[in-house]
Formats: C-alpha cells, sequence, structure tokens
C-alpha cells in the first residue's frame, strides 16, 4: 500500500492535519526576516493558548520531544539538588537519566507499568525537593497520571511534567494546576509531524534558572532576557523555518476546532476504540480509570490465529490495510499493543476500520 494511504495508529507520529502538510510548501523565510519573526511570535501565542497558561517563556524548542525533557531539566538543576521523580513506564525512567547526568539526587518513586501513581507518593519521598516530575499521559503504558494535586501541594518546589502526549488531547491546565515547567513534543495529539518541542516555563522556574545549564544549545538564559525585560531578542540559532510553519498550522486547525472540542474528540474516538477493542476480547492494558484517549494500550492475545504471531499481525495490518500500531516497550515488548489515537488520526473512520481489519486477521 502506498506510503501516502497509510493511517497512522501507533505511539509515534499521527496523521498530520492537511493544513499543516499544505505549511510545509510555503516559501522559506530567513530566520531572522521580520515576517518570520512575527509568526514565531504568533505561534507563541497559540502555543500559550493550547498549554492554557500566561507564561511569556512558551516557545518551539528546535528540536524533538526529548530536547523539551532535557531542556526542562539541565536548565534548573545543579549537581547535588534533590529530584524526586515518578516512574511507570519508560519516558518516567528517562526523567530519571537526564535529571542523574545534570547531577541532581534522583528520588524515583516506582510504580507497577499500566497503573497510575499516587500523587501522595510523590509529595512523601523528600521533604524538601527542587524538583518534582512526572509525566502526564505515559506513551509507553497509556496511562494518565494525576497532576493538579502535585501543584497545589507542591512547597517550595517547581513541578515539572512531561506532556508529550498529552497536549491538545485530553485536559491539561498549567496556570491552573501549578506547573512550572512543561514540554510537549508535535507528532501526536497538535497533529504536526515530529522535529519540535513545545516548552513553557512560569517566572517562578524563570528565577531559578541555573548561571551556567549543562548545555549550551538548551540554554534559557540567553531566551529569557527578552522575555523578563532584561535585553533585546537576540540571535541564538538558526530556526527550522517549515516545521515553525508547521507547527504554527497545526495549532491553527485546533484553536479553529475549539480546544475542548478537540478534548472531547480524542476523548470520543479513543471511548469508541476500547470498547471496539473489549468487544473483540481483548483486555486493556492502563488501570481503569487513568486510561488514556488518545492512545491505548491492550493486552496481546494468546489464541492467535496458526501461523501468527504480534509482530505478523502487526506487519498484517500495515502490509494489507496500511495500519500502523505499535508493539510494547521494555518488559512488555511483544506481550501489549499501543494503538495511538491522535491528531488528525483521531477520526471515527480510522477506529471503525482498525476493528474491522482486526476482526478480518484474528478471524472474530
Amino acid at each position: 500500500m502506498p506510503f501516502s494511504d497509510r493511517i497512522l495508529m501507533g505511539p509515534g507520529p499521527c496523521n498530520p492535519y492537511p493544513e499543516v502538510m499544505a505549511a510545509f510548501a510555503r516559501p522559506v523565510l530567513g530566520h531572522l526576516d521580520p515576517e518570520f519573526v512575527a509568526l514565531l511570535d504568533e505561534t507563541n501565542e497559540r502555543l500559550r493558548r493550547v498549554f492554557r497558561t500566561a507564561n511569556q517563556l512558551t516557545f518551539p524548542v528546535s528540536a524533538t520531544g526529548s530536547a523539551g525533557m532535557e531542556a526542562s531539566f539541565v536548565n534548573v538543576v545543579r549537581p547535588g539538588d534533590d529530584v524526586v521523580i515518578g516512574v511507570n513506564g519508560v519516558f518516567g525512567g528517562r526523567m530519571c537519566d537526564v535529571a542523574a547526568r545534570a547531577g541532581a539526587n534522583v528520588h524515583r518513586v516506582d510504580v507497577e507499568w499500566g497503573k497510575a501513581i499516587d500523587p501522595q507518593q510523590l509529595l512523601d519521598a523528600h521533604p524538601s525537593p527542587r524538583i518534582i516530575a512526572v509525566v502526564h499521559a505515559e506513551t509507553s503504558t497509556g496511562v494518565r497520571n494525576d497532576v493538579a494535586e502535585l501543584g497545589a501541594n507542591k512547597g517550595d518546589a517547581l513541578l515539572l511534567v512531561d506532556c508529550v502526549t498529552s497536549l491538545g488531547g485530553i485536559p491539561l491546565e498549567i496556570d491552573e494546576w501549578g506547573i512550572d515547567l512543561a514540554y510537549s513534543g508535535t507528532q501526536k495529539c497538535l497533529g504536526v509531524p515530529p522535529g519540535l518541542a513545545p516548552l513553557t516555563v512560569s517566572p517562578r522556574a524563570i528565577e531559578r534558572i541555573v548561571e551556567t545549564p549543562q548545555s549550551w544549545y538548551l540554554d534559557l538564559n540567553m531566551i529569557k532576557k527578552y522575555v523578563t525585560g532584561e535585553g533585546a531578542r537576540a540571535y541564538h540559532h538558526t530556526a527550522p523555518i517549515s516545521m515553525v510553519y508547521a507547527l504554527h498550522a497545526g495549532l491553527g486547525v485546533i484553536l479553529e476546532e475549539g480546544l475542548e472540542q478537540s478534548w472531547a474528540r480524542h476523548a470520543e474516538c479513543g471511548a469508541l476504540l476500547q470498547e471496539g477493542l473489549q468487544n473483540l476480547g481483548f483486555e486493556l492494558f492502563a488501570q481503569e480509570g487513568h486510561r488514556l484517549p488518545e492512545l491505548t494500550t491492550v493486552v496481546v492475545p494468546t489464541d492467535l490465529p496458526a501461523g501468527l504471531d504480534e509482530a505478523a499481525v502487526r506487519r498484517r495490518l500495515l502490509e494489507r490495510y496500511g495500519i500502523e500500531v505499535g508493539g510494547g516497550l521494555g518488559a512488555y515488548a511483544g506481550k501489549v499493543w499501543r494503538i495511538g489515537c491522535m491528531g488528525h488520526t483521531a477520526r471515527p473512520r480510522n477506529v471503525t476500520l482498525l476493528l474491522g481489519a482486526l476482526a478480518e486477521i484474528l478471524q472474530r
């Protein structure tokens, strides 16, 4: 099947909005061109609206979501700082790795994969941490972790949240929930190809940016100066012009639809998918009450048709029907499937096609 006909329902990139693909065809401007600078400013304002924040230091980092994670940690972590991190999947573990490389004294709060983290466990892990960090929507397990209680009880700590799979897809309230640093990616619910990492930093976190972070490229000190009024806008790096065009367009689609309507569309498709999978005999993996609508995890059936293992089923979905779904990670590789329903892909017709294809392959 031609690549152009594929339906991306894995945990990685979703199908981009048509308006986004059209944006890539715009003529490339110089990164210091006044017209591009104005478009970047408008993109930042659109990000504030989708993040639900007034934070002036809100912009897309010129790299994928993992760079947003690293930028969040290296700018506020000093060697020896106590950092509490919740881990109930791959990306909580990566947070620990990044914080440790920045010299933090990491206090891990590990919870079984597929289960949500009790916020009180994080609050009790250390009496006065510099940072409390958690993944809002854990991409490896399809679990939503509660964040608002952390913000309400964080004390002097900064609250740092991974929003890669939640931004634009489920309710996220940066200011209302007291989140100090949050990063995301473009390739999930924003409906844009991978390439940028939306980042937002509260005034409280800006005050705690270290003088010399352990990354030149991700150092926020130069960028914060024109946000705080300490200096004029200055050249930092060559921005990826076309990716900014694309993000501008994707955010425009969401805001035109309405952010709450986008949340509702993702919720509708997630509910339809999860009900349909259970009707086919699948067992949902993520904890009930904390299941993401935009990323559904299911236990691979043990009664697959003769001659098919789980990888063969996913391969047949891709080759015969043009539908991509993702496999499990870590200890759950080969045992769990991760099915994305994000961005432009979050349409009932795509859910119906997937369920029909699975029913035919599995002979159910």
